[in-house]
C-alpha cells in the first residue's frame, strides 16, 4: 500500500466537495486560510472563466486530522461548500423527491457524458454523470495539494507553474524572468498567468473572439519543482518510477490529453550528444550541464529542477454546439450546453502544479518514510549529504 494516498467526493452543484488525505507525518504546521485557500484562490483566476467563478469563493475547512493547526498524523478531511448549491438544491437531491426535474439526455462531444452514460445506466439523465466528471472536482484535488506542497516546503522544496500556450499564443521564453521569484510574481499579476506581456495581450483577444464565436481554448501549462533530492522514485520496477506515475497522475485531470517531461516529444528528434544532460563537478556537488530529462532519469529524480507540462484540449461544452444524438429519442439534435469557461488553461497550471505536489510527497514518503515530520526531515538530509563530493 502507498504510503499516502488521497480521495475525493462531491459533485460540481451539490453541496460540497469533501476530500481526504492520508499518510501525512504528524508534526506539520498547517492553517486552511494560510496554506490552502490563497491556492485556491489562484486557481479561480484567469481571463475567460465562466460566471461561476464569481459566485464561488473557495474556501476549505479543515475537518480531522489537525489539532491546533498542527497535523497528527490521523487521516486529513477536507471540505470545500459549493455556494451555488442552493440554486441547485432540487435538482441535485439526495433524497428522493417526486419534483419533475428537467434530465438531461442529449451528450456533448469530448465530455465523459455518452461513455459514462452507457457505463452507469445514466442515459435517462446524463447529469448523473457530468456532475462528478466535471472539472469543478479539481477545486478539492488542488486543496489536498496544498496540503501536499506545504509538507514539500518543509524539507527544501519550491514550485512554480505558468501558461506556456493559449491556442496558438506562445510565450517568448527569451522573456521569463531570471529568478523563480519575479517568475511567480509575474505569472500571478497576468490575466492569463503568462510571464510575456505581449503573449498575455494577444491570448485575451483571442479568448473575445472565442466567446463571439460560442467556442472554446485550449493550451499547454508547465510546472517545476525545485530542491528535489536525487533518488525520488524507483528503477527497480515499472510502477514505482516516478516519471509513469507523474503521467498517471497529470492525466487523470479533466480535459489533459498529453502530458511532457523534460524536452519530451522533441528529444526524439535529435541526437544523443545534443539530448543527454552532462554530469559535473561544482562547489563539491553533482550537477549537470544541461536539464533536458527535466529532472527525471531512469524513473528517478536526478538533482535536477523536475519539469512537466501537461496539454489541454478546449472545453467541451460549446455555445455554439456540435452534433449530438438525443438518447431518449434517438432523434439527431445539437449537444447539451452547460455552463462552461471559454478558456480555463489558467486554472489548469494551478491544478497541475498542485497535483504533482501530491504526487511528488507520495514518492518522498515511499523513499524516506518517517513518522513525523523531524524524521522525514533528517532522512531527507542525510540523502542531500551524499549528493556532495569532497576531494
Amino acid at each position: 500500500m502507498a504510503t499516502l494516498r488521497i480521495l475525493t467526493a462531491g459533485e460540481s452543484h451539490g453541496e460540497a466537495l469533501i476530500g481526504i488525505v492520508e499518510g501525512l507525518p504528524s508534526g506539520l504546521s498547517l492553517v486552511a486560510d494560510r496554506d490552502i485557500d490563497p491556492v485556491l484562490a489562484e486557481r479561480q483566476k484567469g481571463y475567460g472563466r465562466s460566471h461561476r467563478q464569481t459566485i464561488e469563493s473557495d474556501k476549505a475547512e479543515i475537518l480531522s486530522g489537525v489539532r491546533f493547526g498542527v497535523t497528527t498524523g490521523a487521516p486529513i478531511a477536507v471540505r470545500i461548500k459549493n455556494k451555488d448549491w442552493k440554486n441547485w438544491t432540487e435538482k441535485m437531491s439526495v433524497t428522493p423527491t417526486e419534483t419533475d426535474v428537467a434530465r438531461v439526455t442529449v451528450p456533448r462531444p469530448g465530455h465523459a457524458d455518452l461513455a459514462g452514460a452507457i457505463k452507469y445506466d445514466h442515459t435517462d439523465d446524463l447529469r448523473n454523470v457530468l456532475e462528478r466528471a466535471s472539472a469543478r472536482e479539481t477545486a478539492m484535488r488542488v486543496a489536498l495539494g496544498a496540503v501536499c506542497s506545504k509538507l514539500l516546503s518543509e524539507v527544501g522544496i519550491g514550485s512554480v507553474s505558468f501558461v506556456r500556450s493559449i491556442g496558438p499564443v506562445v510565450v517568448d521564453e527569451h522573456r521569463r524572468p531570471a529568478s523563480v521569484d519575479d517568475l511567480r510574481s509575474t505569472v500571478s499579476s497576468s490575466a492569463v498567468r503568462m510571464f510575456d506581456a505581449a503573449a498575455t495581450e494577444s491570448a485575451c483577444a483571442l479568448i473575445d473572439q472565442a466567446k463571439k464565436d460560442g467556442d472554446t481554448l485550449g493550451g499547454i501549462v508547465q510546472t517545476e519543482f525545485y530542491g528535489l533530492p536525487i533518488g525520488i522514485g524507483s528503477h527497480v520496477q515499472w510502477d514505482r518510477k516516478l516519471d509513469g506515475l507523474l503521467a498517471q497522475s497529470v492525466m487523470s485531470i479533466q480535459a489533459v490529453k498529453a502530458v511532457e517531461i523534460g524536452d519530451g516529444i522533441s528529444l526524439a528528434m535529435n541526437p544523443g550528444s545534443a539530448d543527454h544532460d552532462e554530469i559535473l563537478l561544482q562547489d563539491g556537488r553533482l550537477t549537470r550541464a544541461s536539464n533536458h530529462a527535466g529532472g527525471l532519469e531512469g524513473g528517478m529524480t536526478n538533482g535536477m529542477p523536475l519539469i512537466v507540462r501537461a496539454a489541454m484540449k478546449p472545453i467541451s461544452t460549446l455555445m455554439r454546439p456540435l452534433r449530438s444524438v438525443d438518447l431518449s429519442s434517438g432523434e439527431p439534435v445539437a449537444a447539451h450546453i452547460e455552463r462552461s469557461d471559454v478558456c480555463a488553461v489558467p486554472a489548469l497550471a494551478i491544478i497541475v502544479e498542485q497535483v504533482v505536489a501530491t504526487t511528488l510527497a507520495a514518492a518522498i514518503l515511499d523513499t524516506f518514510g518517517g513518522d513525523t515530520l523531524a524524521e522525514l526531515q533528517q532522512r531527507i538530509d542525510a540523502r542531500r549529504a551524499k549528493e556532495v563530493r569532497r576531494s
